[in-house]
């Protein structure tokens, strides 16, 4: 093959080359213009439907609850700030920084008697309490302004235990083995001992004693010493929760 000819087709397949990838980054243009419109005209219409049904969006947990998830799915996080225009119209930036500042107020006032973790229902039970009954909060609710907390660096956390919550607001993390100590007591009435940790879950002694020792010292746990008998650790937080229910 002469080398005029070469140079010349492999020029030809480089042009080529270029007008596709010229097309193609023309595609991806008008595929993200088309696509920013959708969801443009999508926020749009979220906010129109936020202004029609405020008064319900305020006062109705399960209705809120909805449209939260109607926002993720637009890419809108009502919660971002506490102002702008979701401030504005619905408040809901207010609305759960002051809801995070009763559950702080909860939480403090109950911490002698649950060592500073409470079961969500409880606390709950305890916000609504003080509410009218057109303004009830909903554990969802709850688990947003307890996000929107942590955002802020409070201290406080969210501890699954049992397809439910807990809320954490001491210093110190509690880790898997604590959430399933926890869970296990939660089984028993609030109490649980090293034997039948032992017996329930096949953790070495060692490990008992690490766990249960640190929950002591967080005050999570308390310990009940009996002469002749094996010691019982007991979870405020649990049987206090139980003996209301």
């Amino acid at each position: 093959m002469p080398l005029g000819r070469g140079i010349h087709g492999i020029r030809r397949q480089e042009q080529t080359k270029a007008k596709f990838q010229e097309k193609g980054a023309e595609l991806a243009a008008d595929q993200l213009k088309l696509i920013t419109s959708q969801m443009q005209a999508f926020q749009t219409n979220l906010q129109q439907f936020a202004e029609k049904h405020k008064s319900e969006l305020k006062k109705n947990p399960t209705f809120r609850a909805q449209f939260q998830q109607m926002c993720a799915q637009s890419g809108v996080d009502p919660l971002a700030s506490n102002k702008g225009f979701w401030a504005q119209t619905l408040g809901v930036g207010d609305y759960y920084y002051e809801l995070g500042v009763q559950i702080i107020e909860v939480c403090m006032a109950t911490r002698a008697l649950n060592g500073g973790l409470i079961h969500i229902s409880d606390l709950q039970r305890r916000l609504n309490k003080s509410r009218k009954t057109s303004n009830q909060v909903s554990v969802d609710d709850i688990v947003r302004a307890i996000t929107k907390l942590k955002r802020l660096g409070s201290g406080f956390s969210l501890v699954p235990v049992n397809q439910t919550f807990y809320i954490q607001s001491v210093p110190g993390e509690l880790n898997m083995d604590h959430s399933t100590l926890i869970s296990l007591a939660e089984t028993n009435n609030g109490v649980v001992t090293s034997s039948g940790v032992q017996e329930a879950l096949g953790w070495e002694p060692e490990r008992i004693e690490r766990c249960l020792q640190f929950l002591l010292k967080e005050q999570l746990a308390w310990v009940d010493r009996c002469a002749g008998q094996e010691d019982s650790f007991w979870f405020p937080n649990i049987f206090n929760s139980s003996s209301r229910s």
